[in-house]
């Protein structure tokens, strides 16, 4: 047993580890992208050959997950809760072909959208799978939910999962671990065709995840995870899940909090337990942190909804982040008033590095579509959807990863022509790969410029699975070769830039041209290891 500061990342990824990990897949994506860089780096994850690899997309990842767990042995897959979209098929079928080895699925939602475009609940996907969900409320659970949520997983022959967000993820406190296990040895189903899911064998797996619901709840009422704290004033009873339990906590440092709290942090409902409080108490209030997802279920399953309070009552904001201070105005208490910090600093935007060779395609971008008029510009998820802000004003959609593409073949359909979409090179391999198939098939006129700095620079320089492959890769997919152009974006280079764009854009066809300088970031530090190692 040791005694170690971590983040929520790192000890899901220390807890995961020690509980007899395998395999970890996983695509980068804020708050998430640290439980993979963690285990890339740790030496018992090297010494026991854990798969630690990225994968191009998250849809990926689930299905090499799924595949090391018919072989029998223990694997993580993460992702931020956007990901779980791309994931999606893999992730519900997965809970109707079950698993032979343990699967734990690791969901990082962003509450208040610090670094996403919405702030989805992953707790609905699971409960939709009909799945088990565990909710930690601090570092120490995350760590000790990793740590046995292979076991649940195998108990119940379903993947579990793991939710968290962003507040969770990236604080640190002290975790204690426990002794490590072994790793499962290689073992095929026992269940024949398990995992074939014909018509036929799906209709009786699903039969039988539809039976394992009860075991499922018995098991939350019984889990150490769950409790009940009882309290003096029953006018009102609280109900907290994950991250809630703490920020109500913080509330009560100074004095003890005297109404009784039922911290839920398994899933799926703990129904006596939460019978027990709404009998007890007048009125309940529900802080969880995301969607009214508890809120919701309560009132299908008690008589008087009006003694629930939260999100959905207007006791709580409806969109946001939970915090302490929020939780306080409901609860009346006026610490956080009394003791508020000024706003001493401007609020600053993001913006792209000095250096970055974004910039430099950007102004060409820029220049080239200004006898066109504005409106032309499809873009992605990276670094370079900091262009939607000034200085460069350049692009003018950015909706969710590989939709640039796509989305300026259907503007070209639609008869906005020309039309350009940019897009990075990892957002590329990710899911740009398969709308520029469709844009070949139709030989649509669009041109695609790949902004390549040969990484996954958004989330913090993670190897990217297209770097010094994407001419072959273009040409495999069927662009003519004669019009795949590599170009490097530099201001030297800014002319002749302008140039092969302008040409590239009359051209009636698909077009693609890759921008290739690497991340002003990696190369900062690929210089500062080889000057360190000399």
């Amino acid at each position: 047993m040791k005694n170690i500061l971590l983040l929520g990342d790192e000890a899901i990824a220390q807890g995961a580890i020690d509980g007899g990990l395998s395999g970890c897949y996983a695509y980068p994506g804020t708050p998430s992208t640290e439980i993979m860089e963690y285990i890339q780096r740790n030496k018992t994850a090297c010494e026991n050959n854990i798969h630690r690899v990225w994968s191009s997309n998250e849809k990926t990842a689930f299905e090499s997950a799924i595949g090391m767990s018919y072989a029998g042995k223990r694997c993580i897959v993460c992702f931020k809760h956007v990901g779980l979209n791309v994931a999606a098929d893999a992730f519900m079928n997965s809970a109707i072909t079950g698993v032979n080895g343990g699967l734990v699925v690791v969901s990082a939602d962003d509450p208040s959208m610090h670094s996403s475009q919405n702030e989805q609940d992953s707790r609905v996907y699971a409960k939709f799978a009909m799945i088990p969900i565990l909710e930690p409320s601090n570092q120490q659970e995350a760590y000790d939910m990793a740590y046995t949520a292979f076991e649940l997983s195998e108990n119940l022959c379903l993947p579990v999962m793991i939710r968290i967000t962003t507040r969770l993820a990236h604080s640190r406190s002290n975790v204690i671990t426990k002794e490590q296990k072994r790793q499962n040895e290689l073992r095929l189903p026992e269940t024949a065709k398990q995992f074939i899911l014909l018509p036929a064998i799906a209709r009786r797996n699903y039969e039988r995840l539809i039976t394992k619901q009860a075991k499922m709840e018995e098991l939350s009422e019984n889990s150490a995870f769950n409790k009940y704290i009882d309290g003096t004033d029953k006018s009102l009873g609280i109900i907290t899940t994950g991250i809630g339990y703490n920020y109500l906590m913080e509330n009560f440092n100074e004095k003890p909090c005297n109404y009784p709290v039922l911290k839920i942090t398994q899933y799926p409902l703990p129904r006596k337990l939460v019978e027990k409080i709404y009998n007890e108490c007048d009125k309940i209030l529900v802080a969880e942190e995301g969607y009214p997802v508890v809120e919701e279920m309560l009132k299908g399953f008690v008589s008087k909804e009006e003694k629930i309070l939260g999100r959905l009552s207007g006791e709580l904001p409806r969109t946001g982040e939970l915090t302490p201070a929020v939780l306080a105005k409901a609860l009346k208490i006026d610490i956080y008033t009394q003791n508020a910090v000024p706003d001493l600093v401007a609020a600053r935007p993001p913006q792209l590095c000095q250096g970055c060779s974004h910039r430099d395609v950007a102004e060409m971008i820029n220049t080239v579509t200004k006898e066109y008029g504005k409106g032309r510009v499809f873009s992605d998820i990276g670094c370079y959807t900091l262009m939607a802000l000034p200085p460069f004003d350049t692009i003018d959609t950015c909706v969710e990863m590989g939709a640039s593409i796509t989305m300026a073949k259907g503007a070209a359909d639609a008869g906005l022509i020309p039309a350009i979409a940019l897009i990075g090179d990892s957002t590329f391999t990710h899911s740009g790969m398969t709308g520029l198939l469709d844009a070949i098939n139709e030989k649509s006129p669009i041109t695609v410029i790949i902004s390549d700095n040969y990484t996954t620079g958004m989330t913090g320089g993670q190897d990217s699975s297209g770097t010094n492959r994407l001419v072959e890769i273009c040409k495999g997919i069927g662009v003519e070769h004669e019009h795949i152009r590599v170009i490097v974006p530099l201001k030297k280079n800014n002319e002749e830039n302008i140039a092969i764009l302008k040409a590239e854009m009359l051209y009636n066809g698909v077009s693609v041209i890759i921008a290739q300088r690497e991340c002003i970031q990696t190369f900062a530090r690929r210089m500062k290891s080889k000057k360190s190692s000399k």
